[in-house]
């Protein structure tokens, strides 16, 4: 299973993938996270220690240059399929069982200018979707720009985390014709924050068509959960329980794409 999570930002979509790999693990699964947004939170949200210290594999540098090929920072001459089967066992971190490794930010240096990078980060989250075994989940910024064509097709759903209000439900539309662009056409949606059926009813009237998975309560622990430093379902029973069947939502609706 191969599931991408985008969202506008601030709309608990972190919370959801830590909390869905949770809900994987404890079924049995093996399962690794991808932090592929900028704004790096991931670690925190699944409990990890010393997050102060994880190193983002796009700053390292040197391990850029070494498998690109490239002459320096921006040389116009690398590698753009480098090796990278290696790294997930190499570079992921572990707690309870759930892998994790953060991808980090980008710097480019211009609009749309390809670099060392890029094309590392693209093979490397490549080979994870398309070739390892696990259940993969992707927290993305609200986009798919991490997403190549070739790896679209190893996508078993694109999640998008949607909260009561306009200007979410407009970017999950923004990021479905830019999923649709890439031929990425397994695209859901789960409502967060839901604090009555009005909200249900707003989500599910305003994304017309987009088919929607399930519903989060509004809840005041995962604030609690920050507060505290621990994982964002710990102590949360009700955060698990409607993931859980969300979970089981995902498989029934792959199962009979």
């Amino acid at each position: 299973m191969k599931i991408a999570i985008s969202g506008k930002g601030g709309v608990g979509k972190t919370t959801f993938v830590a909390t869905l790999a949770k809900v994987f693990k404890e079924n049995g699964k093996k399962v690794i996270t991808i932090d592929a947004d900028p704004v790096s939170n991931l670690a925190v949200t699944l409990g990890f220690k010393n997050v102060s210290e994880i190193i983002p594999i796009s700053q390292m540098k040197d391990l850029i240059k070494e498998r690109t090929g490239a002459s320096d920072e921006y040389g116009k001459f690398f590698k753009l399929n480098p090796t990278v089967s290696d790294l997930p066992d190499k570079l992921s971190l572990e707690q309870d069982g759930i892998k994790l490794m953060v991808l980090g930010a980008i710097k480019r240096g211009g609009s749309g200018c390809a670099c060392p990078e890029s094309a590392f980060l693209r093979t490397l989250l490549s080979h994870l979707i398309v070739q390892r075994d696990e259940v993969v989940l992707v927290d993305m910024e609200a986009g798919v720009e991490h997403l190549g064509r070739a790896t679209v097709k190893a996508v078993d759903a694109l999640i998008v985390i949607v909260e009561p209000g306009s200007k979410s439900i407009q970017t999950a539309f923004q990021i479905k014709k830019l999923a649709d662009d890439i031929g990425l056409k397994s695209i859901y949606v789960v409502g967060n924050k839901v604090s009555s059926e009005e909200h249900k009813a707003l989500i599910q009237k305003g994304l017309d068509g987009i088919p929607v998975l399930g519903f989060i309560s509004y809840n005041d622990k995962i604030l609690e959960s920050d507060i505290k430093g621990i994982a964002a379902f710990s102590e949360n029973s009700t955060l698990l329980e409607e993931v859980r069947q969300i979970k089981n939502k995902v498989e029934e609706t792959v199962k009979t794409k």
